[in-house]
């Protein structure tokens, strides 16, 4: 069970008996107790108002007219917003953008400082162009939902990342590289990557990696990636990214 689900589970347990102990708590989603107190610790910054009341008969409860009072969404959640943002921009198709913009910048107001330059270090990596209209896009199939966090943990960490890459022939290999961009070229999206086994970058249609895992051990450094001059880092955001 994940850090999100558990919370989510735990909520639901203390809105639906009322009074339940941490033991008791740590039992119904399979978490240590000393898991469960940090879950506790977490949900009451997020809001939550959580009362402790010792002794027989005492346990946790939550107040009923408590409310979640910040955002939970992670890094990645975020920037998958921004990019999607992006993508629109890029096809034209973002009819109402000043709100689009608008919501991003509330939702960058509520992250803690650290997962803000989490953010702003993943932008640098973002890179929009446009599509030649010569590329067959026929094939187009759907992304790994995996590939987004993995890319982030490989990223910002600068750990090699390792999947099962399906060439425009339907050829299967195993690949390892050091992630260092993003290029979307709607409706294709590229992961561009070092290849050290061929000492050179690689461009990786997202919707042909499978099963992305993130490759412990030696830290990559990163690159200067070269694009070509109709392909810009994404800088249309709201100002509060740019920062």
């Amino acid at each position: 069970m994940t850090i999100r689900l558990r919370h989510d589970a735990i909520v639901r347990i203390l809105r639906r008996t009322g009074t339940s102990t941490v033991n008791d708590l740590a039992a119904e989603v399979g978490a240590s107790r000393r898991t469960v107190l940090r879950d506790i610790g977490a949900l009451r910054d997020q809001g939550f108002v959580i009362h402790a009341e010792s002794g027989r008969g005492g346990g946790l409860q939550l107040d009923p007219e408590s409310v979640q009072t910040t955002a939970r969404l992670t890094v990645t959640e975020v920037f998958a917003l921004l990019i999607s943002v992006a993508a629109m921009r890029a096809a034209r198709s973002l009819p109402f953008a000043n709100l689009a913009d608008a919501g991003l910048a509330k939702i960058e107001r509520t992250l803690p400082a650290d997962k803000v330059r989490d953010l702003r270090r993943l932008l640098d990596c973002l890179y929009v162009g446009q599509l030649s209209p010569k590329q067959d896009i026929s094939n187009l199939g759907m992304i790994d939902p995996l590939l987004l966090p993995a890319f982030e943990t490989a990223f910002l960490q600068r750990l090699p990342l390792r999947f099962h890459y399906r060439d425009a022939k339907g050829a299967t290999t195993i690949r390892e590289v050091e992630p260092q961009a993003l290029l979307i070229l709607t409706p294709l999206w590229y992961l561009v990557a070092w290849d050290a086994a061929r000492d050179d970058f690689r461009h990786f249609r997202m919707d042909r990696i499978n099963t992305p895992e993130i490759v412990e051990g030696t830290q990559f450094r990163r690159r200067h990636v070269p694009f070509d001059d109709d392909v810009c880092p994404f800088r249309e955001m709201p100002q509060e990214f740019q920062k």
